[in-house]
């Protein structure tokens, strides 16, 4: 049986911490598995200590190359998808690599945003990523900007009842 609590651990392609943190498993379902954060929770971020200042719930899919990151007030973005490598499972620890592109839906506008492709494009070089790794997270950045702006589950509403349970 599964613990209550997952640790969410985020690296970069060369192996360097991005982000570490722990979450209460909230639900699993065809999408993926959902995790809340409580305001409070003590995480490393950017290989730091950190505390999370606003709760948030974590939707990592099954088999995708992203994870979807949702969002109460006061944060400017509903939607915050990391463009990563698909999950790999570890008991109660999840580990994904961060793959740089980053899609973002903005709450008061609903702007659908592709961020930081000038930082893929420095990693890609920097770090050799394979053709295929390449194709991969342009793929699932180019799906997200679709999926976040058009009403695709579980972006347009699906994931309120878990934000609720952590706000």
């Amino acid at each position: 049986m599964p613990s209550d609590i997952v640790r969410v651990v985020y690296r970069k392609y060369d192996g360097r911490a991005h982000r570490d943190y722990p979450a209460r498993r909230l639900a699993e379902d065809d999408v993926g598995t959902w995790l809340g954060v409580a305001a409070g929770t003590e995480s490393i971020y950017h290989g730091r200590p950190s505390v999370e200042r606003i709760p948030f719930v974590l939707l990592v899919p099954h088999r995708a190359w992203w994870t979807g990151m949702f969002n109460p007030p006061p944060r400017t973005s509903e939607v915050y998808c990391d463009i990563a490598t698909p999950a790999r499972w570890e008991r109660d620890t999840v580990h994904l690599i961060d793959l740089d592109l980053d899609v973002v839906r903005r709450r008061t506008t609903g702007v659908v945003e592709l961020r930081d492709e000038d930082e893929f494009a420095a990693h890609r070089l920097r770090f050799g990523y394979p053709d295929t790794l390449v194709a991969q997270a342009q793929a699932a950045a180019k799906w997200l900007t679709g999926a976040l702006a058009d009403g695709t589950e579980p972006f347009a509403s699906a994931f309120r009842k878990w934000l609720a349970l952590v706000v």
